[in-house]
Parts: structure tokens; C-alpha cells; sequence
């Protein structure tokens, strides 16, 4: 909004310049996905599901989607950052969490302050759920 004023403009930008960081992840207890495999299934088909929607749709459909969420930015705004978002590679083809993805993610954090010590990814990631929901899900 403050670029379309003419009061600011885009210097850098944190996707294009930061690389691809696996924003859509997200953590239960193992217990839990044990005990709950369809809640994780549902769940991973969905995030798929859309992220299925976002690649086979225009900017202009997924501006006019996602516009109750932003009720103060005008379509043409959000047409805008859609566009950008496309153009730096943002939002990746799958839901499988990779090794390289889970490792730039961390680098982030702790240069943040915010992780004193890594863990192993293969002892905190399953991808079985993103590969099955990419058989599911067309």
C-alpha cells in the first residue's frame, strides 16, 4: 500500500533474497501422529490441495480468494505481491519437507537467536504423508 501511495518502495526482498524456506511445516508429537494418521493425512491432502489451487489458478483468482483476509489492501495490490511471490519461486510445487529446506530454516532460526541445537532431520521429519498426499490429491 505505502509503494502504490508512492511513500516507500520495495529495497529487498526477504523471499528472493533468503531463499527457499519451507514456511507451510508444521509439528506433533510422534505419539500423535501414531495414534491419528488420518488427522495427518487430512490435513496434508488439504495443504497440498491448496497449494494445487495457487499453482493451477491466476493471480487475479487467488487475489479475489484470499481478499477477506486483507480487507484494508485493493485487489490490484494483492495481484501485485501474488505476482511477485511467483516470480521469486515463493511457493514450491509439493509439501515434501527436504533435508536442504529444513537446514535453511534452522540456519535462520539460529541466526535469530532462536535455536541452540539442531536435530537430526531424519529424526524429526517424516515425509510419508506429503508423498502419499501427491498420489492422492489431483
Amino acid at each position: 500500500m505505502l509503494e502504490k501511495e508512492g511513500k516507500g518502495y520495495i529495497v529487498a526482498s526477504i523471499g528472493k533474497e533468503g531463499g527457499y524456506i519451507p514456511y507451510t511445516c508444521y509439528s506433533a508429537k510422534k505419539s500423535y501422529i501414531e495414534e491419528n494418521p488420518e488427522i495427518i493425512q487430512g490435513y496434508t491432502n488439504a495443504i497440498y490441495k491448496g497449494m494445487l489451487w495457487v499453482q493451477n489458478h491466476t493471480a487475479e483468482e487467488i487475489a479475489e480468494a484470499i481478499q477477506p483476509q486483507f480487507p484494508d489492501a485493493d485487489k490490484d495490490i494483492l495481484v501485485s505481491l501474488i505476482n511477485r511471490y511467483r516470480d521469486q519461486d515463493t511457493w514450491r510445487p509439493d509439501p515434501v519437507l527436504t533435508e536442504d529446506g529444513l537446514s535453511h530454516m534452522m540456519e535462520i532460526m539460529e541466526l535469530a537467536g532462536e535455536l541452540e541445537e539442531r536435530a537430526p532431520y531424519e529424526k524429526i521429519v517424516t515425509t510419508e504423508f506429503a508423498k502419499k498426499a501427491m498420489e492422492l490429491v489431483k
